[in-house]
């Protein structure tokens, strides 16, 4: 803003100032052109002949001339070397020494062959025009001299100048501080990002920016915000996992410490603590592969989608499930249509339901396993003929570490996670799972997957 308005200033400057370079040079040309026309057709009123004294010449010529307030109108009579006598209007030039009070100057302008020309003097520059008058021999004895003082245009043009530096000071001023205000309030949800990022913690990452407007500020608040809600499920998965993690291991190492304390000399009983820690040990490690699957759910790159003939996913599904149990395997029926999903996790999340009904379920028992479509959805399921899940499980079973109370019997060996990772895959495909009792007995788990498309 400063470079553009003193710019500005100084450009206005320089077009006043050639503005009256050219308004000078016209006037000088003016009254130097009056002078030779009347050289060329005037005549003496004393005589009504033409001038034949150079002196009476411009004597009678200046005493028919209005000078400008800067202009100075000389006539010059004299011989090269000694200081030419002059005529002039007696009147005050306001200019500190005038062209005939200065007897070098007017030596100067007279001796000068060239017609036009610039004195530059201490007290003044002068502007000045020339018309030789001479006698009959082109012998040169007089001039006619027009001289202007440009130092009053001069000083015009700097006081504009001036005046628009002093409004330019102004307006800069007046601009910064209204620019400093908008700025300001533009720039306030900015702030408000910078000290909601340095008051972020791991502790507490519940603090949002407000959003208003429509804008691009409101557009980074509110990129931000998501950006705190990615990061407070993050923390919040990273300390659930930590919690689950810890509460979960700390019953096996209790009692692998406890069987190894108490371990004798006996090889039968040494046998047994080995046999024991080994299979504690094997459910830590089952349990931190599930807690680090469970963590990977909230990654991008969990599954990885591709097109899926489902018909021949459902038959690998039924192969591999019959493996689990010496149960009464069914394979109800597949989907005949093509969908976009993760083979790999589908399958990990049926083997995982069938494993589960193998848990609940009695050998010789019916476990079916399908798949079916409807409109754009994609349903693979497992029923089993078991013992069923009462309501108030419906939702629980589905937790980390949290199992129902009315399934058969044992609660088995699991950590109370596959249903959690089943969940997890089903919401890595847009889908979700849910579950409803048998026709007949036992629980159906129904693996919906949403956003599937043939």
């Amino acid at each position: 803003m400063a470079v553009a308005l003193g710019s500005v200033a100084t450009t206005t400057r320089s077009i006043l100032l050639r503005d009256a370079h050219h308004r000078i040079n016209g006037l000088l040309a003016q009254e130097a052109g009056e002078f030779t026309n009347f050289v060329e057709r005037g005549v003496d009123p004393a005589t009504g002949r033409p001038f034949d004294d150079p002196a009476r010449l411009l004597r009678v010529f200046l005493e028919r001339q209005y000078a400008d307030r800067d202009e100075e109108l000389i006539g010059l009579v004299g011989r090269a070397g000694r200081d030419p006598a002059q005529i002039f209007q007696p009147r005050d030039i306001p200019v500190r020494v005038p062209l005939y009070e200065d007897a070098d100057a007017r030596r100067r302008v007279f001796e000068s062959s060239a017609s036009t020309g610039t004195l530059h003097r201490p007290s003044g520059e002068i502007r000045w025009a020339k018309v030789a008058v001479s006698r009959p021999g082109d012998e040169p004895d007089a001039a006619f001299v027009v001289a202007f003082h440009p130092e009053r245009e001069q000083q015009g043009a700097d006081a504009v100048f001036r005046i628009l530096l002093a409004i330019s000071g102004v307006a800069l001023v007046l601009t910064t501080g209204v620019g400093w205000v908008v700025a300001g309030r533009i720039l306030k949800p900015v702030r408000l990002v910078r000290t909601a990022a340095a008051q972020l913690t791991e502790q507490d990452l519940t603090r949002r920016i407000p959003v208003r407007g429509r804008d691009d500020v409101a557009a980074l608040a509110e990129t931000f915000n998501a950006m705190l809600d990615r990061l407070e499920r993050a923390f919040a998965a990273q300390r659930e996992f930590v919690d689950d993690a810890g509460h979960e291991l700390r019953t096996p190492i209790t009692i692998v410490r406890g069987h190894l304390e108490l371990m004798g000399d006996d090889p039968a009983e040494r046998e047994e603590t080995v046999r024991l820690v080994t299979d504690e040990l094997d459910r830590m490690s089952r349990i931190v592969e599930d807690l680090l699957l469970l963590a990977k759910a909230e990654r991008p790159d969990f599954v990885t989608p591709e097109p899926v003939q489902l018909a021949e996913l459902t038959a690998d599904v039924y192969v591999k499930a019959r493996t689990l149990g010496d149960r009464d395997w069914h394979l109800a029926e597949v989907a005949d249509r093509e969908a976009v999903l993760d083979p790999q996790r589908i399958t990990q999340a049926m083997v995982q339901l069938a494993q589960n009904a193998v848990q609940h379920t009695a050998p010789g028992q019916t476990i079916r396993i399908g798949s079916r479509s409807h409109a754009a959805q994609v349903e693979l399921y497992v029923a089993d003929s078991g013992p069923g899940v009462q309501a108030q499980d419906t939702e629980v079973i589905f937790e980390r570490f949290r199992r129902g109370t009315a399934r058969r019997g044992a609660r088995g060996s699991g950590a109370g996670l596959g249903l959690s990772i089943v969940r997890a895959i089903a919401e890595a495909h847009g889908g979700r799972v849910r579950l409803h009792d048998t026709e007949g007995g036992g629980a159906t788990f129904v693996l919906t997957l949403e956003e599937a498309r043939t």
